[in-house]
């Protein structure tokens, strides 16, 4: 999608209602519901992150957006593709903050340059007792990437209409921390499994976008 019509879709979609759990639920791993059951005590004092969703143009002036695919380490969401963002801290004045702090942190683009346009819903993870609040947003111009080398693999720029693309939609086997193989809905974008809570907020970018197409 040319970056300029983007630009109009997300005039639209900045005053659209959600979407949701509507459209978290169609990328929910079957072994949630019984997760958060487990959860009820823990979940009361659940901790707070802010990600962003950041859109960009390429060279081309197409649409993209940028994941990154974690470092592997000794923790539940170890080599998994998520959103730019992180935790809230202190100095932290909100989430929204903290989506731009991260992501600039992350890789590297300031949060000067970065507009927000919405704030999309927010998503529970169990396994790590986190709140995520995610935000939609945009910069004008094609960002030069810096890779925060402790905690970030690889960063993905995908594609906007690999993400519309339904044939990009997927079910796959997977071994996670709660089961030793499940079978988990997923996006496949870039050669890269996006399952869980990041496949559940692009799930509701992606409704949003289609709804004003």
């Amino acid at each position: 999608m040319n970056f300029d019509d983007f630009l109009i879709l997300l005039s639209k979609i900045k005053n659209k209602d959600l979407p949701a759990e509507t459209s978290h639920f169609k990328m929910v791993p079957p072994f949630r519901q019984e997760l958060l059951k487990k959860q009820q005590k823990a979940i009361k004092t659940a901790k707070k992150a802010g990600v962003l969703a950041l859109f960009y143009p390429d060279l081309k002036h197409e649409t993209k957006f940028v994941l990154t695919l974690r470092k592997s380490y000794k923790g539940v969401h170890s080599a998994q593709v998520s959103f730019p963002g992180g935790k809230l801290e202190p100095q932290d004045k909100t989430l929204e903050e903290t989506a731009l702090r991260e992501t600039c942190e992350e890789v590297g683009i300031p949060k000067k340059n970065i507009t927000v346009v919405k704030k999309l819903s927010q998503v529970y993870i169990p396994p790590s007792n986190f709140y995520v609040y995610p935000y939609l947003g945009f910069v004008k111009k094609m960002p030069k990437f810096i890779k925060e080398e402790a905690e970030v693999e690889t960063i993905l720029e995908i594609n906007l209409e690999d993400l519309l693309n339904d044939k990009l939609l997927i079910s796959k086997s997977l071994k996670t921390s709660y089961s030793k193989l499940v079978e988990v809905p997923a996006f496949y974008l870039n050669q890269h499994i996006v399952w869980g809570a990041t496949a559940m907020m692009l799930s509701e970018i992606k409704d949003l976008i289609k709804g004003c197409l």
